[in-house]
């Protein structure tokens, strides 16, 4: 089976760093807004500031971390990335042992963290294509999105429940340790990583060298559709996910754990889509699966416009949220397998990084737009328009295979009866 087949011990390493950091990060998932929250007592527009500016800022942070560390050796760079992550995290229950948190500390540590996220991603995504072959690159993809679902599942129940009986703290501290696990594994690889060769001179990081990510996207005419496409789509999905939670849990008063259980439970979805993408491309092709997959998963978000009260209301959020994670599930892994075999091992953490901070920038901007029009339009209208919008978004998808093809061999002319 094409997705059983092994891909190395030190893919295994990797995968297993990833996924103790995948299952960490959702365990601590809303630890910073409970902590200003609960141990700061901050209003609504401070934790609404602390997660745009976390995003936005550490986005910024980044944008010079992608032509740094291009031509350096990626695993170094991973290790790095997960000791800030683990420090900076740390820093948090030490400063409320001591009685010294702040909701600035607060803030910086979300900047630091998602600047790290961003450099992290870049780095393991340029050292993923020189691990597996490139016809592995799609399993290992998948293998990492049926984790990545797996955490989201297991990791905010948990999460929950730790929070109700030690408080959000706690778990910023597991948040750390898992990180400080995922370098040890990451060291755990072992082996010699050569250092990257470059085909052009190296960037200075110049104010120019700074920009080489986006244009080599936008000058693809394969990636800079698929970069519009998914940047929206995210972001328009994060954009409504805190007003759908103020419609759940103050308006139409769901309890916290039914809000849980309502985005855990759909997660299944995910490792369904990831386990399927391998097989779907092999039989319909990359092509066809990235744009079925992608304009399907613009088909969901309206429906949460129409939640109601009650269990009926419930069973409406779960079947939606099902939908739409099933259809990214399989989107996203063939997506990151097709960025990374178009391109050059050159140019994937310059490529890699500045998708992740448009992303994160984009998710930024339109998460406080929202909260904006829904205090102007109210809940329902602000999550309608949202799902609108997501309707439109598969026009972006590019509507041809812009894959190179193998030339074929010349044929011999075919003889012709007299």
């Amino acid at each position: 089976m094409v997705g059983r087949r092994s891909l190395g011990r030190q893919f295994r390493w990797l995968w297993a760093a990833y996924a103790v950091s995948a299952l960490g990060t959702w365990l601590a998932f809303d630890a910073f807004p409970l902590i200003a929250i609960l141990v700061l007592h901050a209003g609504t527009a401070a934790v609404s500031g602390l997660a745009a500016a976390g995003l936005a800022v550490g986005a910024v942070v980044a944008v010079p971390l992608g032509p740094w560390m291009e031509f350096r050796r990626k695993r170094p760079v991973m290790v790095t990335m997960d000791l800030v992550r683990c420090a900076a995290l740390l820093s948090i229950p030490a400063a409320f042992a001591l009685g010294r948190l702040s909701f600035a500390q607060l803030l910086v540590v979300s900047v630091v963290v998602g600047a790290a996220d961003i450099a992290f991603t870049a780095a393991s995504g340029a050292y993923l294509k020189t691990l597996v072959k490139p016809a592995d690159l799609l399993v290992a993809n998948g293998r990492f999105e049926s984790t990545a679902w797996t955490a989201t599942m297991l990791g905010p129940p948990l999460g929950g429940a730790a929070i109700g009986l030690f408080g959000p703290v706690l778990t910023v501290l597991a948040n750390a340790v898992s990180f400080l696990l995922s370098a040890v594994g990451i060291r755990a690889i072992g082996g010699r990583e050569p250092r990257p060769t470059p085909t052009e001179a190296p960037p200075r990081l110049r104010a120019g060298d700074l920009l080489d990510g986006w244009r080599y996207i936008l000058a693809d005419s394969a990636l800079r559709p698929l970069f519009a496409n998914t940047i929206l789509v995210n972001g328009l999905i994060m954009a409504a996910s805190p007003v759908l939670a103020v419609l759940m849990l103050d308006r139409l008063g769901f309890a916290p754990w039914q809000y849980m259980i309502a985005f855990a439970v759909p997660c299944v979805g995910g490792l369904i889509g990831s386990r399927l993408a391998p097989r779907l491309v092999a039989r319909f092709g990359r092509h066809r699966v990235l744009v079925t997959a992608g304009a399907l998963r613009a088909c969901w978000v309206l429906g949460l416009a129409f939640v109601g009260p009650g269990t009926a209301g419930l069973v409406l959020v779960m079947a939606v949220e099902l939908g739409l994670i099933t259809c990214c599930g399989v989107f996203n892994p063939v997506l990151s397998a097709y960025r990374l075999d178009r391109t050059p091992a050159d140019r994937v953490a310059r490529t890699l990084s500045a998708w992740s901070v448009t992303s994160k920038a984009t998710i930024a901007a339109l998460t406080a737009l929202w909260g904006l029009l829904a205090g102007l339009t109210g809940a329902r209208p602000a999550i309608a328009i949202a799902g609108l919008l997501m309707l439109a978004t598969p026009f972006l998808l590019p509507r041809h295979d812009r894959t190179p093809q193998p030339e074929r061999e010349p044929q011999p002319p075919v003889p012709v009866e007299p």
